[in-house]
């Protein structure tokens, strides 16, 4: 048919419906947004070598946080380095199966973007940030070592 929505997106609609409604509703479901991003960003807060994307608290994200790259080191040596060294951490994590489609948007900062919404387990959320930590570690240290 044209013009018709597929049966099959209706029944993916009402199924997420009901099992937003079997957790709690829609309170419940902003509750695990903010639970998931505040995770994310109390890390980014006690880490030297990242930031928030929106500098502004009220202006960021609880279901997608977005941080930048802001190692002095790294930065002071240009935009294409940055990107490069923050494409090598994705492809890294990628190949460890620890995180996947990381990588943050064209015509931002070079940085990362993660999913915190409703659907995501805090735990993953947990258990990612010592994959993004060593994957920096390991961008870092082969990067000076090719210096």
């Amino acid at each position: 048919t044209i013009n018709t929505p597929s049966m099959l997106c209706v029944e993916d609609y009402l199924d997420a419906l009901s099992w937003m409604e079997n957790i709690g509703g829609l309170d419940a479901t902003i509750a695990r947004a903010n639970e998931n991003s505040n995770l994310l960003y109390d890390w980014i807060a006690k880490t030297p070598w990242l930031e928030p994307l929106a500098a502004d608290p009220a202006t960021r994200s609880t279901t997608a946080v977005c941080m930048r790259l802001s190692d002095p080191d790294v930065l002071a040596r240009g935009e294409a380095a940055s990107l490069a060294f923050t494409q090598a951490m994705v492809r890294l994590l990628e190949s460890e199966k620890a995180g996947f489609d990381l990588g943050s948007y064209r015509g931002v900062p070079p940085g990362f973007r993660i999913w915190t919404g409703a659907t995501v387990e805090r735990a993953d959320l947990a258990a990612l940030i010592p994959w993004l930590e060593w994957a920096y570690a390991a961008v870092k240290a082969k990067k000076a070592s090719s210096r």
